[in-house]
């Protein structure tokens, strides 16, 4: 009630296709966004709840009986579906529903749960759906619960669509000619030379390539193990047979054939290999690339030549063919600095010139293994 807002002429009646004409030029919204071809919005807004009283006196009564008082900071997070004619909503009041049930479910004595909102996006729905969880549980404490969750939705058992990692996040993308952004589904770690006190520099690229999908299936509960060393990964490939004993320790380099052989011994993963005759025909490959990132939603790594790479998604137009490829570097041998690695250019979007023309490639595509 009693809405305020930092513009004198938005209020409780403003229709919600007329924000975006403040989105751009107003610090308490940020920029549009897109996500399957619709504006999206993100704004940060605090409102009244209740309105001032004129004071009354007190009316005591007691109950014997035992309470609970728990004073928090609930983290709102409301994703809104509405037509740009339709005037703001109340779903904050449902979602503070959901939260006190959720505290409630897992309270234990005096260790209260923190109430969480997440965000999935699901085949059998065309909206985000919200679930909200107590944020000090994790995966695999909320597994049965997820269970539920599935049955309610109708989904099969053998996707995570619940896990923390395959919440939903929108991404910013400038599109045009229909480009469509399909990106790697969940976290993972940037592994390149010189990390871990490992000199790998010159030879060491697909090695960290392959921990960073290893980083992936680890980050989303698919694997406990730690991400394997430079020497546990030749040790791998000596074990199956793929290299003598000789290789463990050396310097040698690795292809998209070892990485597929590693991931199966080490990880019980399977994939998918595409062999591309040389980089020019790169980007006809858009189609299997975005059905992947749809799909499967793992890091690929390519190989060609010397060089070894990581490919995070790809922004591509079905009607034109036009593509571009979001590339993880592992060559880079600087500190871990974020502004340093994006402005450098060595996580970015790079066009189909990045690609040596004459070169051959090899595609590693990780498959996501059955299970809740």
């Amino acid at each position: 009630k009693s809405f305020q807002a930092s513009l004198d002429d938005v209020d409780e009646s403003t229709a919600c296709g007329e924000l975006l004409q403040y989105t751009s030029i107003y610090s308490c919204f940020f920029p549009p966004i897109t996500c399957s071809s619709q504006p999206v919005v993100n704004l940060r807004f605090m409102m009244e709840i209740t309105e001032p009283t004129e004071p009354s006196a007190p009316c005591l009564y007691r109950e014997n009986k035992k309470h609970h008082c728990i004073r928090m900071v609930l983290p709102m997070d409301c994703v809104v579906t509405v037509r740009s004619d339709e005037t703001f909503g109340s779903a904050l009041s449902t979602q503070l529903s959901e939260m006190e049930a959720v505290t409630l479910r897992h309270m234990k004595d005096t260790d209260v749960p923190v109430p969480r909102p997440f965000h999935f996006s699901l085949p059998t729905s065309t909206e985000l759906v919200t679930i909200v969880y107590p944020a000090s549980v994790d995966d695999k404490g909320l597994e049965s619960f997820r269970k539920e969750l599935h049955n309610r939705f109708e989904l099969p058992d053998d996707r995570p669509y619940f896990r923390h990692s395959a919440s939903h996040h929108y991404e910013e993308l400038a599109s045009k000619d229909d480009i469509v952004p399909y990106l790697v589904q969940g976290v993972y770690s940037y592994h390149h030379y010189m990390q871990d006190r490992m000199d790998d520099n010159g030879w060491g690229c697909a090695y960290r390539s392959l921990q960073t999908i290893c980083s992936w299936f680890r980050q989303q509960g698919y694997m406990e193990r730690t991400v394997p060393t430079h020497k546990e990964i030749q040790q791998a490939l000596v074990d199956v047979g793929d290299k003598p004993a000789a290789f463990v320790g050396s310097r040698q380099w690795i292809g998209s054939i070892e990485v597929q052989a590693v991931l199966s011994h080490l990880l019980g993963v399977t994939s998918k290999i595409l062999f591309v005759s040389q980089g020019s025909e790169l980007p006809s490959q858009g189609r299997e690339l975005a059905n992947h990132f749809l799909t499967e939603g793992t890091p690929v790594m390519i190989g060609g030549g010397v060089l070894a790479h990581t490919i995070l998604g790809v922004a591509w137009s079905e009607t034109s063919g036009k593509i571009r490829f979001l590339i993880l570097d592992p060559h880079y041998t600087g500190g871990e600095d974020l502004q340093t690695i994006t402005d450098k250019g060595w996580c970015g979007w790079k066009g189909p010139e990045f690609w040596d023309q004459n070169a051959y490639y090899n595609l590693c595509l990780p498959q996501r293994p059955k299970a809740i």
